[in-house]
């Protein structure tokens, strides 16, 4: 731990304005970032504080983002899953569950009011539109999920628990626009399967299998015929990395274009074979087909002989190398409503369900998105209730193992339902945006409000300790 780069801690101050009957109108966000003792990170950090929360409230006709970034003589802040954008998100959307209880609206609706949807235009993401967006039933499913109507806020369960729901939204963005660099080379091998090289390192994130299906999904192939070499920086075409989000959408539409061309590459090897033109055939997966009106000695040639043809007289070389860079970052989105048991008299918080909906535009791979999210949800857990980070005078961290620093495991949180409702993203792969980092980011404000739900009490600063919950003034025990 102590070799490590913690998340950046962050002040922010929220000011929110609405009319009575819940439309907002201006969001006033200053925000105020501690990098540590260098600042590699500060600035981008700091910046998705505010683009990467602001624009989920597309109803605001005005906005204002102010941030100062400083150093101190701790360790210095790195990048981690959702950076900025965790931090920015939890605050506020804390400040609209607290409009909504001072506009005495269940804040499910004020948000069914005022969230951005699709075909705006967002001025607080630099201007980009949002080209696609199922937040609206991302709400909606977790409303059902969760039986909101029938929950909400609280319920008792007796000697000193009680049962409250809370929620958050989230967006993120898909890579980092005109900066992300994503490539794939693909070749036809002599055998008749294909070889795909990328730079992009499978971290736990499943991108080998993504990328392997995007590109049989355009070959026409099993799976099992792309053999994926993976990240070496000798061999592969660059690529920026497995990090921002970016792999499935930037890499994975590198894939796609570089499987179309070298799909294009196996007609022309195969019209030539057939004596024709390369516009009169059509390839299946399996074979090259004839499609036009002359009689020809042959009408299909297979994958096999092709690739076995490419190394006798051949001058078309049966591979392809795409590199690209995203112009945008449509962003995904995310509902999210915790359900968290509270034990008043010891303060003891457990998330007993964890119920989100994910607009990650169309999966590449649900079951793999599924594990990203619930990966995700669990660290935004440890986040709200047990991992913190504390220095003395002198700027030595306490947690310096994880003895003392608390990551969440399996045991300490009960069950995380996963549904995703599906946009469809023209720039992506299949239509596909990112999943990688909004998962991490709705946790913190759900717990927290489900937490004031069962005791009164407001937290706006993680994580809320059993300690802070016990003796809390507002906690109902305290008034018995």
């Amino acid at each position: 731990m102590t070799a490590s780069s913690p998340r950046h801690e962050m002040e922010m101050h929220v000011k929110l304005g609405a009319m009575k009957d819940g439309t907002i109108r201006g969001i006033d966000l200053y925000t105020i970032s501690n990098t540590g003792a260098y600042g590699e990170h500060g600035p981008t950090t700091v910046g998705l504080s505010g683009h990467k929360s602001i624009p989920l409230y597309g109803k605001a006709e005005a906005f204002r983002f102010v941030y100062d970034v400083v150093y101190t003589n701790v360790m210095s802040s790195g990048a981690y899953r959702g950076y900025g954008a965790t931090q920015g998100l939890f605050a506020i959307e804390t400040a609209v569950n607290e409009l909504a209880e001072k506009l005495h609206m269940d804040p499910m609706k004020l948000r069914e009011m005022n969230i951005v949807k699709e075909g705006q235009v967002m001025p607080a993401f630099y201007g980009e539109t949002n080209t696609s967006c199922a937040l609206d039933r991302c709400i909606a499913k977790v409303k059902e999920m969760s039986h909101w109507d029938e929950n909400y806020p609280v319920r008792e369960l007796g000697h000193g628990k009680v049962r409250a729901l809370g929620m958050g939204l989230a967006m993120q963005g898909s890579c980092i626009s005109g900066v992300d660099v994503g490539s794939a080379a693909l070749k036809l091998n002599d055998e008749g399967f294909y070889i795909m090289r990328i730079a992009a390192a499978d971290m736990g994130t499943g991108c080998d299998t993504i990328l392997a299906q995007i590109a049989a999904e355009v070959l026409e192939c099993p799976l099992d015929k792309v053999i994926v070499f993976g990240a070496d920086t000798d061999a592969s075409p660059y690529d920026s990395g497995s990090y921002a989000s970016s792999t499935t959408y930037v890499t994975g539409k590198a894939t796609e274009l570089c499987a179309r061309k070298l799909r294009d590459k196996i007609c022309l090897v195969g019209a030539k074979m057939l004596g024709c033109d390369e516009k009169e055939v059509e390839f299946d997966g399996d074979k090259v087909i004839y499609r036009g009106e002359k009689t020809l000695e042959k009408t299909e040639v297979s994958l096999f002989d092709i690739a076995t043809a490419s190394m006798v007289g051949n001058s078309i070389a049966l591979e392809e190398t795409v590199t690209m860079s995203q112009p945008t970052s449509p962003p995904p989105f995310m509902a999210g409503v915790a359900d968290v048991e509270v034990d008043l008299l010891t303060g003891q918080a457990k998330v007993i369900d964890y119920y989100t909906a994910v607009d990650c535009g169309t999966p590449v791979n649900p079951n793999l998105a599924r594990v990203q999210a619930e990966g995700g949800i669990l660290q935004g857990i440890g986040m709200a209730l047990t991992e913190n980070i504390t220095y003395d005078a002198k700027g030595r961290l306490y947690e310096n193992s994880l003895m003392q620093y608390k990551i969440p495991t399996r045991e300490d949180i009960g069950h995380i339902h996963v549904e995703f409702e599906s946009s469809y993203e023209k720039s992506g792969p299949f239509g596909a945006k990112s999943i990688g980092e909004v998962v991490i980011n709705t946790p913190l404000p759900a717990i927290a409000h489900a937490i004031y739900n069962a005791t009164g009490h407001r937290f706006r600063e993680l994580p809320i300790m059993p300690e802070q919950i016990a003796m809390c003034e507002e906690n109902p025990m305290w008034k018995k």
